[in-house]
């Protein structure tokens, strides 16, 4: 590396000021200028220029102590500290041939600079454009920017002793494209960390390159040692894919690939799959040895977003997996792996003037076990719509909502039959709205509904088996949703530092509904809302919002409205108490809560002081017994771009006397947080998650990962522990541990595996994608 150190002096001398030239003379044609101390035609075609020597033709100069040049056949062969630039590249060598036209050539025990330019590589970088050095006992300079190596190497770095360095047997560098190596091995500080026969490096200027991605190494105390590899395609600037591969020493291997495109918002998507071969594993614990058999499973990921002729668009989604063990065995996150429901559907929709159209396709399976499940969907649902239009210039307006659905519902337990209980169903709903807004302090939302509703099955009234005996449902649906009186204040701060104004809001407001008699309603095959609907009955809702509104000074000259603190209160009155088990404005009203006739007491606040901190809990109240339901809180902070934390709690009560609450198994009391920070520099980071059972003492996973970037590599770790148990898996084992390691080099990208091992560190998103 001394060459390289000379080589980096040289090319800041040659920066701005060039170094001191003799002065210019007639000299052998073919240059636009040249200049040495002493010059002689030794042949009718051959001239030899010594001492200083410098020659210039179009943007390429030579230096050297001495410099034949043959006229006749173009060639200039240069001796004794040769430096020959052009444009950002520099190349010095004991000897080098050029071929003065072409301005290609050979130079021998050779260093060279090249520099390359693009936002991808400042982003990486920092501020300036990042240099690829190489060197060889031989160099061919194949064209422009194409060299040719021979028993050298190359690096990114820009150290004077590089950090890390490729060493190759043959290598060809085609700087702005891509280098291609035999017999490589990755030196890191000087220490041989990894031998490839073949390697395909991405020397480019664009954000995305196509090539072998970083690899990635980690232990689990499921897994084993694992090796997960990724070449990534850039097919153009609009899609990419990605093929991953991994191997694990206790399990098995596993291959997969995604595939994204982007042509802005009337086209965009993505797809991901994997298949997990796992071969039978066994496992040492107290209890003895626990053998996993072995499986084959796959994973299929993905959404569409596309625009379609006349006004319409499609939407696609797919959340799908063959085993629930794998499933929740490989993945890092908390969410996928707790997961128990794979889900596929398709939607079309279409708007023109008042009439929408909507139709979906969708199935989702919910598991309870291994064996277990029920299915819920439609193939197809069809939505027809016509919006509120107004007649004439009265202040009525009429809408119309139809919809016909084929609705999934399937449930099989354990050694048991398929149940089906899905059937076809349409439904007809016009409505007459007369809306009153004079008074602002004041508004009144009236409407009249009539709701013909057609099933193809129905419940036994006395066996409550269903029948394939078909049902017509009709009712009125009468409502009022009044809002006010608004009482409303406003303080001037024109001295306060965080806001010039304050408003604070009071909003209470009083919605009745009258829902005409529905006699059938025990024969009604409970699906979801539209058939949830309990009559004769009259609801009352009531409640009251308390909005704190802030004008607060922003970084320019005008100042902005934003809700910082709001405070709701809300509950319902039923005249029909079954109307509590079905009513959707409460989360407790489907946990099994005996019939009643008032609903839980909901609370609410949501605190936003400023853009950097936020803050929300909801809270559920039992009526009857004046215990509490459920609660959830949950909080975000942030400190400058520096460190970020969110933290979260939810808690389901126990309640004695109440079905649904009153089963100790089926409580839960969780705490949930995370924090991430870096420095200034974002030199060094990390960050930590963690979800904590408080109910059972249990720590459900905890995760800490942390990174530390140079200028041009850099290493980042991962740690997991999870326990299974705790998360209700199927699983034998009870806890994993689990370690991963990747580095980052400058021009090859790093990533996240399938799974989601090191995803959601800088360094995984320096990837060249």
């Amino acid at each position: 590396m001394k060459r390289l150190l000379l080589l980096i002096l040289c090319a800041g001398l040659l920066g701005p000021m060039a170094p001191a030239r003799a002065s210019a003379q007639q000299g052998p044609p073919g240059f636009d200028r040249s200049a040495s101390n002493t010059r002689e035609r030794i042949g009718e075609n051959h001239w030899r220029l010594t001492g200083a020597v410098e020659l210039d033709r179009l943007d390429m100069r030579i230096f050297a102590a001495q410099v034949d040049i043959y006229t006749d056949t173009h060639k200039a062969d240069a001796v004794g500290n040769v430096l020959v630039t052009q444009g950002g590249d520099r190349i010095s060598a004991d000897r080098a041939v050029m071929d003065t036209t072409t301005h290609l050539g050979t130079f021998y025990h050779a260093t060279g600079i090249s520099t390359l330019s693009g936002t991808s590589a400042v982003n990486m970088f920092g501020t300036r454009d990042p240099d690829v050095y190489f060197y060889g006992d031989v160099i061919d300079k194949i064209g422009p920017k194409k060299y040719k190596i021979t028993h050298g190497g190359f690096t990114t770095c820009v150290q004077p002793e590089p950090r890390w360095q490729i060493i190759a047997g043959t290598a060809i560098v085609n700087i702005g494209h891509y280098t291609i190596l035999r017999n490589a091995v990755l030196e890191v500080k000087g220490v041989p960390l990894l031998y490839l026969p073949v390697m395909y490096y991405p020397t480019k200027k664009d954000d995305r390159a196509t090539g072998f991605l970083i690899p990635q190494y980690g232990m689990s105390s499921i897994k084993g040692q694992s090796i997960s590899n990724a070449f990534f395609w850039a097919i153009n600037r609009s899609q990419d894919a990605t093929v991953y591969n991994d191997w694990y020493s206790k399990t098995g291997t596993g291959v997969g690939s995604e595939y994204r495109y982007n042509y802005g918002q009337n086209s965009n998507g993505s797809f991901r799959a994997y298949l997990l071969n796992q071969h039978e594993a066994e496992y040492q614990s107290s209890s003895g040895v626990t053998t996993i058999p072995g499986q084959r499973s796959y994973e299929m990921h993905g959404t569409l977003n596309q625009a379609l002729f006349a006004g319409l668009r499609a939407r696609a989604n797919v959340d799908y997996f063959s085993s629930l063990t794998a499933l929740q065995t490989y993945n890092t996150n908390i969410y996928n792996s707790s997961l128990n429901q794979r889900n596929y559907g398709g939607n079309i929709s279409g708007a023109w003037g008042a009439y929408n159209l909507n139709a979906t396709m969708n199935r989702a399976e919910y598991f309870y076990g291994s064996q277990s499940s029920s299915v819920t969907g439609g193939m197809p649902t069809i939505d027809f719509t016509r919006s509120p239009q107004r007649i004439g210039s009265t202040p009525v307006y009429v809408s119309v909502a139809s919809e016909w659905a084929n609705l999934l519902r399937e449930a099989q337990a354990t050694g048991t039959p398929v149940q089906n209980t899905g059937l076809d169903r349409f439904d007809l709903l016009p409505t007459v709205r007369v809306p009153f807004t004079k008074w602002q302090f004041f508004t009144v939302n009236s409407t009249v509904s009539w709701r013909d509703t057609q099933y193809t099955r129905s419940l036994d009234p006395i066996t409550r088996q269903i029948t394939d005996s078909g049902l017509s449902r009709r009712y009125w649906d009468f409502q009022a949703q009044m809002v006010g009186p608004v009482l409303e204040r406003i303080w001037d701060t024109p001295d306060n530092g965080f806001a010039d104004k304050f408003k604070h809001s009071i909003q209470p407001y009083l919605n009745v509904e009258r829902v005409s008699s529905i006699d059938n309603f025990n024969q009604i095959v409970q699906l979801d809302g539209v058939d949830a609907v309990v009559g004769p009955a009259t609801n009352v809702s009531y409640g009251v919002n308390s909005l704190l509104f802030a004008k607060v000074k922003g970084g320019g000259a005008v100042s902005q409205a934003r809700d910082i603190l709001d405070l709701g209160f809300a509950q319902s009155y039923y005249t029909n108490a079954l109307t509590a088990q079905y009513d959707q404005q409460y989360e407790t009203s489907f946990t099994g809560a005996p019939p009643s006739h008032f609903s839980p007491m909901a609370f609410s606040l949501r605190a936003v002081p400023t853009t950097n901190y936020s803050a929300t809990v909801r809270a559920e109240l039992d009526s009857q017994y004046h215990a509490l339901r459920t609660i959830s809180v949950n909080g975000s902070a942030a400190f400058g771009r520096l460190i970020q934390t969110t933290i979260g709690w939810s808690h389901r009560g126990y309640i004695p006397e109440l079905s649904g609450f009153n089963d100790p198994t089926q409580l839960d009391n969780y705490v949930n947080g995370s924090i991430t920070a870096h420095t200034h520099s974002n030199r060094f980071g990390g960050s930590y998650t963690s979800n904590y059972d408080i109910l059972r003492g249990t720590m459900l996973q905890l995760r800490l990962s942390g990174y530390y970037t140079a200028q041009c590599c850099g290493i980042v770790v991962d740690y997991q522990t999870y326990n299974l148990t705790g998360i209700n898996t199927l699983l034998p084992i009870a806890q994993d541990h689990r370690f991963n390691i990747s580095f980052t080099l400058a021009g090859i990208g790093t990533f996240g595996n399938f799974f989601g091992a090191l995803s959601g560190t800088p360094a995984t998103t320096m990837a060249p994608r």
